[in-house]
């Protein structure tokens, strides 16, 4: 799904089948061997998709753990983000020599619980969106839009990133969005991260995001 919304040469795969056995390697299985069983299976989906992308690109495919943050290490010269959501898991890869960032988010193509809107919608023009567009699933589109700008942001700037942060427009002619980052000084971090472009993607079951700086 993600593939369609990434530009060529950003690898990715994508798995739908939750049940297929995958092999983590044993420094992997360590990292999550006190989690939850739900957060074991995330995180092997995860890596399986990781290590099929960085394969695709050439990369060495040996283990891919956690820093501090909890954010996958990357190997030297590649950057990657991951999602995963019931039913479907995606991994995004790229050199650092094309790109700086890469933000992907999956969802399920359904609204949002009750009250969650209230904690993603920061903005006017989000709200007016939204409310003016009743038969798709925006809301949902907006939370995985911001998903993708906190996932590309985190790694370029190790800060946090409040949903009140990134005001996103949506283009729906060309399945596309901006997102304005409202960060004190932002200069002086990355100016060119002030406005960052992503494109969207829906099937039936999901709803995807992806932002490639």
């Amino acid at each position: 799904m993600l593939k369609e919304i990434l530009p060529p040469f950003v690898a990715v795969a994508d798995i739908t089948d939750s049940e297929v056995e995958v092999r983590l390697f044993p420094e992997e299985e360590a990292a999550v061997r006190a989690a939850s069983t739900k957060r074991r299976r995330d995180f092997a989906l995860g890596r399986h998709c990781a290590h099929r992308a960085l394969a695709a690109l050439g990369a060495s495919c040996g283990p891919l753990l956690n820093d501090p943050s909890r954010a996958p290490r990357w190997p030297q010269g590649f950057v990657g983000s991951i999602t995963h959501c019931t039913g479907y898991c995606a991994a995004a890869v790229a050199s650092k020599q094309d790109v700086k960032s890469i933000g992907i988010d999956a969802e399920p193509a359904r609204p949002l619980p009750p009250g969650v809107l209230g904690l993603i919608a920061h903005h006017e023009e989000e709200k007016t969106w939204i409310e003016s567009h009743p038969d798709y699933p925006w809301d949902r589109l907006l939370f995985s839009a911001k998903e993708s700008v906190f996932k590309m942001w985190f790694p370029l700037t190790g800060q946090w990133l409040g949903f009140e942060q990134a005001r996103v427009s949506f283009l729906a002619r060309s399945q596309s969005f901006t997102a304005t980052l409202l960060v004190p000084d932002l200069d002086s971090i990355d100016s060119s991260l002030r406005i960052v472009t992503g494109r969207y993607v829906q099937t039936d079951q999901l709803v995807g995001t992806a932002i490639v700086v």
